[in-house]
């Protein structure tokens, strides 16, 4: 069945000559691989328009895409997309809101329904797997390029955890299959998404000999600004670490609590069954059922969601 604010996503793309793409701040491989992907997809179909992707540098990803340069009067009559963004705090570049129409095209809980038009499946894997759909119900008036495939597809392996997480349904999987058709090497994109610096790795061996582990199965680790230091790691270059408390047998949920320059913390939490976006939207924060993100201003407000992860544990089947 054709989704049809497709139709309606597209039918405004042609009318705008300008058009800028932004995507989440702190980005992660589906937040630039549908950014980007989506660029790409619409720079072959529309070579006569200008695409833009706006956005803070994208780090150790650079691998995948880098920003342009956007300047204020770009924004003046551009249409505006954001992908894979939940709420508007989160946009990376607050100009988005200069443009003249603005679509939000995403895979979260539609919590903050915003924009002209709002294109959100929570029951994809990702929001590189929408876009790429979006091609695929929209063949006969888009064109993807070989690049544009390779994005989408780091997108999808990156939510997914290389086809490993709940959200993998045989649509990811169908829409991956057709993208692989596409002249880019899939392996390729796996490794360079899974290699870690030796000093990602020396604090990956931190945090598996220092979680701590409660008897209903929460796992807990602090990342300090001072033991950061002393890896040299960055608090993006955290997020190769996520996973690893979920690799041990007997650890339900857990939340890897990393210390900022400001002094609070941000908070990235993972489960294996109990919902826990609900906690995560109580502390600043949201995200999907079983991977959310959160901010606490203290160790008091850790704990305050470590007691709530607690109580989730507890009640959930063994």
């Amino acid at each position: 069945m054709i989704e049809p604010r497709y139709e309606q996503i597209l039918d405004m793309i042609q009318k705008y000559q300008t058009i800028i793409i932004h995507r989440h701040m702190r980005p992660d491989p589906d937040a630039i691989g549908s950014q980007a992907g989506l660029a790409e997809m619409l720079k072959t179909t529309f070579p006569e328009k200008r695409i833009l992707k706006a956005g803070e540098s994208v780090g150790d990803l650079g691998f995948l895409a880098e920003m342009d340069e956007v300047t204020d009067a770009d924004f003046e009559g551009a249409l505006v997309i954001v992908t894979d963004t939940a709420n508007t705090p989160r946009i990376s570049d607050k100009r988005y809101e200069l443009g003249d129409k603005l679509i939000k095209i995403d895979h979260h809980p539609n919590d903050e329904p915003y924009g002209d038009i709002v294109l959100v499946n929570i029951d994809a894997s990702s929001c590189s797997e929408i876009i790429a759909d979006f091609y695929l119900q929209q063949k006969e008036r888009l064109k993807l390029s070989d690049e544009a495939a390779r994005l989408l597809y780091a997108g999808i392996i990156g939510d997914t955890g290389r086809f490993l997480y709940p959200a993998t349904t045989s649509q990811t999987m169908r829409i991956a299959a057709e993208l692989m058709e596409y002249d880019f090497i899939p392996n390729e994109i796996s490794n360079q998404l899974n290699t870690m610096s030796r000093k990602v790795a020396h604090l990956s061996g931190y945090v598996l000999q220092n979680l701590e582990i409660s008897s209903s199965g929460v796992g807990k680790v602090v990342l300090t600004s001072a033991l950061m230091n002393q890896f040299g790691v960055t608090d993006t270059e955290t997020a190769k670490i996520v996973s690893l408390p979920g690799t041990i047998d007997d650890v339900l949920v857990w939340g890897i609590f990393v210390e900022q320059p400001e002094g609070y913390f941000r908070c990235r939490l993972r489960s294996k069954g109990p919902i826990i976006n609900e906690v995560a939207k109580q502390h600043n924060g949201g995200g999907h059922p079983l991977a959310s993100g959160a901010n606490a201003k203290d160790m008091e407000e850790i704990n305050e969601i470590i007691t709530a992860f607690e109580s989730l544990a507890e009640e959930w089947p063994k």
